[in-house]
C-alpha cells in the first residue's frame, strides 16, 4: 500500500520595503527617516517607501502629490531599478538553495514549495527562520515569511507581522488568524468588491462564511462567492508554479510633460531600448519580437508589436523596429505622448538559432559597441557610459515613474 502523500508545505517570502531598504543599507543617514522611492511631481508614484513613511499613510502606488502633503518632510530618492535587480538575483540565488520549487511573484516576492523537504509546517518555520538569517547576513535586508498548507495562507501569513515577520498559519489557526482580517484580504477583492460586500454588512472575511449562500452570491455572484468562501475556509489548491525564464522583457516611462517634439520622442525610444537591449544581454536572452507602448495625453493607448527576421539583443535594432512602428502604425493626430514603452518578446538564448551566413557590416558594429559598453558597465556600474544622443536629453523630458 503506497505511503500518504507529503503534507503539503509552502513558504511566502517578501523583502520588507525592498527598495527603500536597499536605499538604507546602501546609505545608513537614511536609517530611521521616512523615505519615499518615486518621482514627484503632478504625475508621479510612489513606488515604495520605508516603514516611517508609512506611518503617515504614504503607500505603493499613491500619487506623488498625496504623498507629499501626508509626509512633508519625506526624503525623497528616483531609484535605482539597476541596483534592486542585481540584489534581486542574488537573493533568488539563495532561495533555489532551499527549494527547487520557485514562482516568483515580483522582484522581492516569491513562493517557495517545500512540501518533501519540510515533513510539517513547524519545520517550514525552521526553514523560513534559516532563509531569513541568511539574507540578513548576505545582503544585510530584512524579509517576513509566512509558511502555511497552500499559497493564499502563506501570503496572508507572510502579512501579518512586517516588518522582519515569521507567521505560520495552520488549518486549525483559520478561524483565529484568517477570520477576524478584512475581506480586502481575500483574493479577487478589490475595491469594487469590498464595496459591494461592505454594502451587505460583510467587513470581517468570517462573516463570509456566517451570510447565506445565496444572498453572497446576489453581492458578487455565485461563482465569487463560491471562490471566496472557500479562501474564507483556508482551501486553495493551486500548486506552486516554478518559472525561470521571463516571457518578455521591456521598459516604459511615463513622462512629467507630454512628449510633442519629434527628437524628443525619438531620443526617449532610443533610451527605452537600450534598458532593454542592456536587460536582454546581462540575462543572455535575445528576441524576435518588438512591441511598442505609446499613451497620448488624453490616456488613448496603442499597442503594436513587429517580428524580426532573427532575434536580437542590440538597441539599434530594436530600435529601428519601435521607430517602424511609431512612424507606420500609431497615429497620433498630434497628441503628446505621456507614456512609451518598448519591449521584446519571443525570447531565447543566444546562440541557440543558427549565425547568419553573410553577418551585416552595420550589425557587426553595433555588436562591438553593445560589448564596450557591457565591459565598462560591469567594472564602473550602470550609467557610467551614456550615448552622446541621450546625454542631449532636455530637462522637460525627465521621466515620472507610473
Amino acid at each position: 500500500m503506497a505511503g500518504a502523500a507529503p503534507a503539503r508545505v509552502i513558504l511566502h517570502l517578501d523583502l520588507d520595503a525592498f527598495y527603500a531598504s536597499v536605499e538604507v543599507r546602501e546609505n545608513p543617514a537614511l536609517a530611521g527617516k521616512p523615505l519615499i522611492v518615486g518621482r514627484r511631481g503632478r504625475r508621479g508614484v510612489v513606488a515604495t517607501c520605508s516603514y516611517e513613511a508609512r506611518r503617515f499613510g504614504v503607500r505603493s502606488a499613491l500619487p506623488s502629490l498625496v504623498a507629499e502633503r501626508l509626509c512633508p518632510a519625506a526624503i525623497w530618492l528616483p531609484g535605482r531599478m539597476s541596483l534592486y535587480v542585481e540584489v534581486s538575483r542574488r537573493i533568488r540565488a539563495l532561495l533555489e538553495e532551499f527549494s527547487p520549487v520557485i514562482e516568483p511573484i515580483s522582484i522581492d516576492e516569491a513562493f517557495l514549495d517545500l512540501t518533501g523537504i519540510a515533513r510539517s509546517l513547524e519545520e517550514g518555520a525552521a526553514t523560513g527562520r534559516a532563509l531569513k538569517e541568511r539574507i540578513l547576513a548576505q545582503e544585510r535586508l530584512t524579509a517576513s515569511v509566512g509558511v502555511a498548507p497552500n499559497k493564499f495562507l502563506a501570503k496572508v501569513a507572510s502579512d501579518l507581522e512586517k516588518p522582519d515577520g515569521l507567521v505560520v498559519i495552520s488549518a486549525e489557526a483559520v478561524p483565529a488568524k484568517l477570520w477576524p482580517l478584512p475581506v480586502e484580504r481575500l483574493w479577487g477583492v478589490g475595491p469594487r468588491t469590498a464595496e459591494r460586500l461592505h454594502r451587505g454588512g460583510l467587513r470581517a472575511i468570517g462573516q463570509l462564511l456566517e451570510a447565506p449562500e445565496p444572498s453572497l452570491a446576489a453581492l458578487v455572484g455565485a461563482s465569487s462567492a463560491a471562490h471566496l468562501r472557500a479562501l474564507a475556509r483556508g482551501e486553495d489548491e493551486r500548486k506552486v508554479v516554478p518559472s525561470r525564464e521571463a516571457h518578455s522583457i521591456s521598459e516604459e516611462r511615463t513622462y512629467s510633460s507630454d512628449l510633442v517634439d519629434p527628437d524628443d520622442v525619438d531620443r526617449a525610444l532610443l533610451a527605452r531600448a537600450e534598458g532593454v537591449a542592456r536587460e536582454l544581454r546581462r540575462s543572455g536572452l535575445a528576441g524576435r519580437t518588438v512591441e511598442l507602448k505609446v499613451r497620448s495625453g488624453d490616456f488613448r493607448t496603442w499597442t503594436r508589436s513587429l517580428t524580426l527576421k532573427a532575434p536580437t539583443d542590440l538597441a539599434e535594432t530594436i530600435v529601428s523596429a519601435a521607430r517602424e512602428l511609431l512612424r507606420e502604425r500609431i497615429h497620433l493626430g498630434g497628441r503628446g505622448i505621456r507614456l512609451l514603452g518598448v519591449g521584446v518578446s519571443g525570447l531565447e538564448r543566444c546562440g541557440a538559432g543558427q549565425p547568419p551566413l553573410f553577418p551585416d557590416p552595420a550589425e557587426e558594429r553595433a555588436r562591438r559597441r553593445a560589448d564596450a559598453l557591457d565591459a565598462v558597465t560591469r567594472r564602473m556600474g550602470d550609467g557610467s557610459l551614456v550615448r552622446a544622443r541621450l546625454l542631449e536629453r532636455p530637462a522637460r523630458d525627465k521621466p515620472s515613474a507610473e
